[in-house]
């Protein structure tokens, strides 16, 4: 009859209140949580056909839902592995209790921020146990073609904080200033010597001795030199000889004029670069494009090695890890070198509402989200990663305050429904007395 219904519409109401209210009270209670997604009832009428000119009341449904797709504000921080997605897509993680029994996969799980640091494994592991996946990179530091649809190439991103490394000197620019003196008639002859520190394939310090000797003329001036290379690593091999001659004009008067190869790799006048075998492999050496005088030069009376540098490295200790906003992990050493060791990659799906939640903030893809899709930070869809950062809970108190009042009062309400037909009822039951 239309009196109970009035009575069931009530308890339906009570219901959908005491839904809405723990919504509230989920997202007040996780106001300081990073990365917490808020909870949203919304009601929907429940119509029951009616007849004639009674009516049946048919009560309120309610459905909830997490609003994965709002972002909170970013705050800063001190840590370098504090990391928040600014914009679209997630970040992938995975559970360390799986990680650590090392039964094949681990799921894959999905985050918008985190506080990463290293644990006893080296791997970055989150406060809540969750360990950052991304794609291993090559040791040369490129990040190979993994397959986008799936998770199958993530791995948990791993650290060795006592991690050595070094790089090997593949170039030396020589910026050197011969006597012009030393090639006139009547000159010593004596040889110039110079040793240039290099580093091997292994970080060991190596030297590429090289030195000068003027061709001293019966007469007059030669401009000629012979230049031999020889490697510490294989004493006593001449891995490079080489004919200098200079120009002595009036306007290129000391620039190299040509470069004869007796031995070793051919010279290049155009880029200045010849190419010498070394025990670990080959080295370009600079010495100058002929015609300039930023290399090899033939000057007044004295030796002077003016300007000499190299690439590579000694070895050295990682001191921190960082991520820029591509995703790449850059590990740092105190020889102010950096190597990128792994990529996090940002996910992205089509419904982010349709996820499933877990605790800890992350979420699980499912055919109500849609297939998901693995990008580069920065590109598609995605935002990018920001380090130092956290992203914050996305709850509003204020709002929350006021929607838990409207609930408070539509509470009441339905309760004072339930007992208005409760009285009615009882005056029935009085009239058939």
């Amino acid at each position: 009859m239309t009196i109970s219904s009035s009575l069931n519409a009530g308890v339906a109401g009570l219901t959908a209140n005491a839904t809405r209210l723990a919504t509230i009270s989920d997202n007040i209670a996780n106001s300081a949580t990073y990365g917490y997604k808020r909870m949203e009832a919304d009601f929907h009428s429940m119509v029951i056909s009616s007849t004639g000119g009674t009516y049946s009341a048919g009560g309120v449904r309610t459905t909830t839902q997490r609003l994965i797709d709002e972002r909170g504000a970013l705050v800063a921080t001190s840590n370098p592995t504090d990391l928040a997605v600014r914009g679209n897509g997630l970040l992938p993680v995975a559970r360390d209790s799986e990680i650590n029994t090392g039964n094949g996969q681990s799921q894959m799980l999905l985050a918008t921020t985190g506080s990463f640091r290293t644990d006893s494994s080296g791997y970055l592991r989150s406060e809540a146990g969750l360990v950052l996946l991304g794609w291993p990179a090559l040791p040369d530091g490129s990040i190979p073609t993994y397959p986008r649809d799936t998770s199958d190439g993530l791995k948990p991103v791993q650290v060795n904080v006592n991690q050595f490394s070094g790089e090997p000197t593949t170039k030396i620019d020589l910026g050197v200033n011969l006597p012009a003196t030393s090639t006139e008639s009547g000159a010593s002859g004596a040889a110039s010597e110079l040793s240039v520190e290099y580093y091997d394939n292994m970080g060991t310090s190596e030297n590429i001795s090289i030195s000068f000797t003027p061709t001293v003329p019966a007469t007059g001036v030669s401009n000629e030199w012979t230049m031999l290379i020889s490697d510490s690593a294989t004493p006593g091999v001449v891995i490079g000889e080489y004919t200098l001659t200079f120009d002595d004009s009036r306007t290129a008067g000391g620039t190299l004029a040509s470069v004869a190869t007796v031995s070793g790799g051919v010279f290049d006048p155009v880029s200045g670069d010849l190419e010498v075998i070394v025990d670990g492999g080959p080295m370009t050496i600079n010495i100058g494009a002929t015609g300039t005088s930023d290399g090899l030069t033939q000057l007044s009376d004295s030796f002077a090695p003016v300007a000499i540098s190299k690439d590579g490295t000694p070895v050295g200790n990682m001191t921190s890890v960082e991520v820029d906003q591509n995703g790449l992990v850059h590990a740092y050493f105190d020889t102010g070198i950096s190597r990128t060791i792994y990529q996090i990659p940002l996910v992205s799906v089509p419904n982010p509402n349709g996820m499933v939640a877990f605790d800890q903030q992350t979420y699980l893809p499912s055919p109500e989200s849609g297939s998901y899709f693995l990008w580069d930070a920065s590109d598609g869809p995605t935002g990018d990663i920001v380090a130092f950062a956290r992203e914050e809970s996305t709850t509003d108190v204020a709002g929350e305050l006021t929607a838990m009042i409207e609930t408070q009062r539509a509470y009441t309400s339905n309760a004072k429904v339930i007992q208005t037909v409760d009285e009615m009822l009882q005056e029935t039951a009085n009239i058939k007395r």
